[in-house]
């Protein structure tokens, strides 16, 4: 009997050969459709038949180069193919609803979810609208916290902190109050916002913009941004009004403390300079607690006996969900006219464009 040659061969078809001898297919699920590997048995006749010792050698070595180039090509083919199974996916379907687990398989059909509540979901690709890769870090005890939509501001008051590029949210305070902000880059975020009165018997209507540069000096741990509100009162001769600011944040997104300074003016007057005093901290999945608080001076006739020194206390939470997050509280100026007040503050956030945070987009 010959002796025989096992070369590995790679072909847009399996054959069996006149002169190759028996060829046995091979590692077809992991590889593409258009080609094969096969194990070829070659008798020892086809190569050395009439061949020298010294003709010998380049044919070797072409058998060699051929085996490992298959063997790297075979091993890429399975190394793509094997799906990480500890990694954190978020699915979501056309009815509106969203999935959280791990990806045990997938194919052109559907995806495999392993899901903590539910166990393996079978979900047809076509009913799902977008699956996302979930950041390592939001992922708290087992579970997927969710990210805070609104990481850039406190009840109002902006930190060091901006939106990232193609990011943004609505955000409406007690139905009248609304302001949309956007990410043009990394470092700068423009939002626009009005009172709409004009509603109401064709009232003045405040309008204004709030751009607005942050930059990281140290990720996640210093933040400094500056930034100014410039409005009109519409419909009151274009009354001018707005704030220049700048802040110092220290801490990250779910945990930190905000000082700032600004000034602010009102057609034409610049008021003295107005300190701030914000924090934010995590509470759980879904929950925080907030302060924002601000120490200025006014000086009216009206209201005041000369000038007054004025501090706006507010303390409350915000709760979020994926797609909208709720901030509450009580606002209690302090030292005005001597008389306590506490006024309930009620808004919500949703966002904006591409989401910031716990997803990575694939």
């Amino acid at each position: 009997m010959n002796n025989k040659q096992i070369v590995v061969c790679r072909t847009s078809h399996v054959e069996r050969s006149r002169n190759m001898g028996f060829c046995q297919s091979s590692f077809d699920s992991a590889l593409d459709d258009s080609f094969s590997y096969v194990l070829c048995m070659i008798p020892d006749s086809h190569f050395f038949n009439n061949k020298k010792s010294s003709d010998m050698k380049p044919i070797l070595f072409r058998i060699i180069i051929i085996n490992l180039f298959a063997f790297l090509l075979i091993g890429s083919a399975f190394s793509q193919s094997v799906t990480d199974t500890s990694a954190i996916w978020r699915i979501e379907t056309t009815d509106g609803n969203e999935f959280f687990g791990t990806i045990v398989s997938k194919d052109s059909n559907a995806i495999h979810l392993n899901t903590k509540m539910l166990g393996v979901l079978t979900i047809p690709v076509t009913f799902i609208t977008s699956s996302t890769l979930v950041d390592q870090d939001a992922i708290k005890q087992g579970e997927v916290w969710m990210k805070n939509l609104q990481a850039a501001r406190y009840f109002y008051s902006p930190n060091g902190f901006g939106l990232e590029k193609g990011a943004g949210y609505y955000q409406n305070t007690w139905v009248l109050f609304n302001q949309i902000s956007y990410g043009l880059t990394n470092y700068f975020t423009l939002g626009a916002g009005m009172v709409p009165l004009f509603l109401f018997a064709g009232a003045a209507t405040p309008v204004w913009i709030t751009p607005k540069f942050s930059v990281p000096l140290v990720r996640e741990k210093l933040n400094v941004g500056a930034g100014v509100l410039l409005g009109s009162i519409v419909g009151e001769d274009m009354i001018n009004f707005g704030i220049t600011y700048a802040v110092t944040t220290l801490g990250n997104r779910d945990r930190n403390l905000t000082a700032g300074l600004g000034y602010a003016f009102f057609d034409g007057d610049w008021s003295k300079p107005f300190f701030n005093l914000c924090g934010i901290m995590r509470v759980g999945k879904r929950g925080y607690l907030l302060t924002e608080n601000y120490y200025f001076s006014v000086r009216s006739e009206d209201i005041f006996e000369g000038e007054t020194n004025i501090f706006i206390i507010s303390v409350g939470g915000r709760t979020v969900w994926p797609k909208l997050s709720l901030d509450y509280g009580l606002v209690s100026p302090i030292n005005m006219a001597d008389v306590f007040v506490a006024i309930p503050w009620l808004g919500f956030t949703l966002p904006l464009g591409k989401s910031s945070s716990n997803v990575k987009r694939q």
